[in-house]
């Protein structure tokens, strides 16, 4: 397959949303940044322009036993307004489960400082990666 248009991943949060864009091939996923949930929207316009982007994925939160969250409300009103937003782009949900616990052991095995894994933003940030990295592994196949 070839494409010239990218994803977006978005680990949405209450507090921070941590946003990755992939090359575009989609083969590889690259942190992008983090903002606040009340930005996010801006953001993504500013993304759209500039990337050529045709589908933003989002982490769809379900615990354990396959059943939704308590975020999972407010995930669902986000998409709602993402289709709004951008009716031309297709808006995706994809499981999240285990990418923030994926996220911390990252940093972990990356040698990285304490306090940079202690950071929040940090743990948002690779979270999104590893969720948009996961899609694009199962589009390739």
């Amino acid at each position: 397959m070839f494409f010239m248009t990218r994803v977006v991943a978005i680990d949405y949060g209450i507090k921070r949303c941590g946003i990755a864009v992939s090359d575009p091939f989609r083969i590889i996923a690259n942190a992008y940044k983090v903002v606040s949930p009340e930005k996010i929207i801006e953001e993504l316009e500013k993304i759209v322009r500039e990337k050529e982007i045709d589908t933003i994925v989002v982490g769809y939160p379900i615990n354990n036993r396959g059943e939704k969250t308590s975020i999972t409300v407010l995930i669902d009103r986000f998409m709602e307004k993402l289709i709004q937003t951008f009716p031309k782009i297709k808006i995706e949900k994809y499981d999240e489960r285990l990418t923030s616990k994926m996220a911390k052991q990252t940093l972990i095995f990356t040698q990285t400082k304490k306090t940079e894994r202690q950071k929040k933003s940090n743990i948002d940030l690779i979270a999104a990666t590893i969720l948009l990295q996961n899609y694009l592994d199962y589009c390739q196949n």
